[in-house]
Formats: structure tokens, C-alpha cells, sequence
């Protein structure tokens, strides 16, 4: 199968190198070039191409805003980054923005063109360096604790464990029962109830067991989707 490609990138020489490059493979079909990010998303529009290769640095829009863009379209191609820009905070944005392979100005034809086809098959590809660089990332992180076991938190009623999570979030007994449109004083029957069950004294020690036993991560998100808070429960206490 030919690989439909579209070629981004706002210095010609480059552009027009990497279009001669790729032109010479059988397997790949290079369908345009633009130094335009606003331009690039109406071609892909027009001529649905399999793959975009596409620098960081593009007139009207940068190349990391067109790839959020090409993302929200119908079909959205896979995007090779092809750009001299590689620190960290680059690569977290690339990725975080949806690009399938990521290579710095020095790869090698080869590594381009196997990008190209990997990105067509669904598939990521990352340069050496970058991908050693995640690695190294990835091993200095501390390992995940597991959440204390307390057979009690499975007494807890649904409506209970939610109360607890928000308390554990920063809420405020007025807002609870705001957000859950209840009385105060349900609220603090529900709080009673789970302090008596869990054994704990006052909220200092509830919030720390939520943590402590997986009833809110350590991201502050709740486990389980029974209960969904809205942004406007997310506020402090």
C-alpha cells in the first residue's frame, strides 16, 4: 500500500530535500509541501494523507498547535515530528499533543522513512537518544505503593464513599451538600457514620485513610466512576 505523505516544514531546502527523498521510495507518495500550519490543515483536509511529517516551526500556526488540531479531525493522519528541537519539555509536548514518532534534525534517511512507515501502521517511534532519554525518566520515578487494606471501607454505603472522597478533595460540609443538594446536617450524619465505621477520629485522620487505603488517588482523583465530581466540586475547603 502507498503511503499517502504531506511534507511541513517553513525553510524549502528542507522541505523540498525531504520530498526528493521520499519520492525516490515505491512505497511512499508525497501529496504536498507547506511552511503553513493553517495551511497544512486544509490540505489534509483535501487530499487526506496518511502521514504528516511537520517541524515545531511553521508560519501562522506553530507545528505543535496543528498537531492538537489534526487531532480533533474525523480522520486524522499520524504525524512524524521531524525537528532539531529535542529537550524535555519538547517531547512531553509532542507526545501529550498526539505525535506518533518523534526524530531530531540528525536522523539518518533510513530512520525518517521507517518513521514514515511506522506511523502508518499505527505505531510509535521515538529517536534513540529521546527514547533513552524516557527511560532514564521513567526509572528515576518511585515505584507505586500499594493501597493499605481496610476491610471496613467496603461497609461504606455509595453515597458515604462519596462524601468521603469529596471531604478528602478539600470540601467544605457546606459545599457537599451544595454539590450533592442535601442538608448540612446529612452531611455530617454521613461524616458520623464514616468515622464510626472506619474508626477514625476526626477529618485529618479520614483524609489521610481515603489516601492511605485507595479511596482517592495521590492525583486527587477518586477511584471508580460511581461518582464523578463535576470541576466546580474540585475547589479547596
Amino acid at each position: 500500500m502507498t503511503i499517502r505523505v504531506l511534507i511541513c516544514d517553513q525553510l524549502p531546502v528542507i522541505a523540498d530535500g525531504l520530498k526528493t527523498l521520499l519520492d525516490a521510495m515505491p512505497d511512499i507518495d508525497v501529496i504536498g509541501t507547506t511552511h503553513n500550519g493553517m495551511e497544512a490543515i486544509v490540505l489534509v483536509r483535501t487530499t487526506r494523507p496518511d502521514v504528516v511529517v511537520t517541524d515545531l516551526n511553521l508560519q501562522t500556526i506553530s507545528g505543535l498547535e496543528m498537531i492538537r488540531r489534526l487531532g480533533k479531525e474525523e480522520e486524522p493522519p499520524n504525524v512524524v515530528v521531524f525537528t532539531a528541537a529535542d529537550t524535555d519539555k519538547t517531547v512531553s509536548d509532542v507526545l501529550h499533543a498526539g505525535a506518533s514518532c518523534l526524530l531530531g534534525k540528525g536522523a539518518s534517511p533510513q530512520e525518517l522513512i521507517n518513521a514514515i512507515q511506522a506511523a502508518a501502521a499505527g505505531q510509535t517511534m521515538l529517536a534513540p537518544d529521546i527514547a533513552q532519554r524516557l527511560v532514564t525518566w521513567f526509572r528515576a520515578q518511585p515505584e507505586p505503593q500499594e493501597a493499605e487494606t481496610c476491610p471496613e471501607v467496603t461497609e461504606l454505603t455509595p453515597r458515604e464513599r462519596e462524601v468521603t472522597r469529596m471531604v478528602a478533595l478539600g470540601m467544605s460540609t457546606e459545599e457537599v451538600a451544595s454539590e450533592l443538594i442535601i442538608g448540612e446536617a446529612t452531611v455530617r450524619t454521613h461524616l458520623y457514620r464514616v468515622r464510626t465505621k472506619l474508626g477514625v477520629r476526626d477529618r485529618a485522620e479520614l483524609v489521610s485513610l481515603a489516601y492511605r487505603t485507595g479511596l482517592i488517588h495521590s492525583t486527587g482523583q477518586p477511584l471508580g466512576d460511581e461518582s464523578v465530581l463535576s470541576p466546580g466540586g474540585l475547589r479547596a475547603g
